[in-house]
């Protein structure tokens, strides 16, 4: 029996259209309001059928990842376009950020992916101050999880991960350990530039 692949593979860009511009494509699409429409940031780097006259994918992509196609998600991503180079980069990513500075909110509002997210952080029992809390709090944003907010992280780490059964919204751990070191990029790079 084959086993049927499934994928969610997104790639951050500081700009995608550059990256695409370099590589053969064809746009994923989506259904909406009843019509098949470009989907915002889905790509299939092999090949796909073509609606020719949208010049899309001509299947949404949810049949089309049923036939076995892979689509990946192209995304923009601002914070990048601050980074000077890849050296610059690694070192972003192995500086230890001050933790301490979420406790400002003027500080914690300006970083990406939990900036509109002050009063949930308020609610934390215990610090932020580490890779695997940032993921752990990025995972209580979405709603299948924030009914854990008011516990400690002993507590909140027994589930957080756990695949939601009700169909609610919820971060996979491989996506929300990514976007934790993006916010580790970003609270360092606000640091630089508050240093200049």
């Amino acid at each position: 029996m084959q086993k049927k692949f499934t994928s969610d593979i997104d790639m951050d860009f500081a700009n995608r259209d550059q990256a695409l511009a370099l590589i053969q494509h064809v746009p994923a699409s989506q259904w909406r309001d009843g019509q098949l429409v470009k989907h915002n940031t889905g790509v299939y780097v092999t090949e796909a059928p073509v609606d020719s006259v949208l010049g899309i994918c001509g299947l949404d992509y949810e049949t089309a990842e049923d036939l076995g196609y892979v689509k990946l998600d192209f995304l923009n991503v601002s914070v990048y376009q601050q980074v000077k180079n890849p050296q610059h980069l690694q070192q972003l990513l192995n500086t230890a950020p001050d933790w301490k500075k979420l406790e400002d909110h003027d500080f914690f509002t300006q970083v990406v992916h939990i900036g509109n997210h002050w009063d949930l952080y308020r609610k934390l029992k215990e610090p932020l101050d580490s890779i695997a809390r940032m993921s752990m709090f990025l995972a209580l944003i979405r709603p299948a999880k924030r009914h854990l907010a008011n516990s400690k992280w002993s507590e909140i780490s027994k589930t957080i991960w756990d695949k939601p059964t009700d169909g609610s919204y919820a971060y996979k751990r491989s996506h929300a350990t990514s976007y934790a070191h993006l916010v580790v990029v970003h609270m360092n790079l606000l640091c630089e530039q508050n240093s200049v």
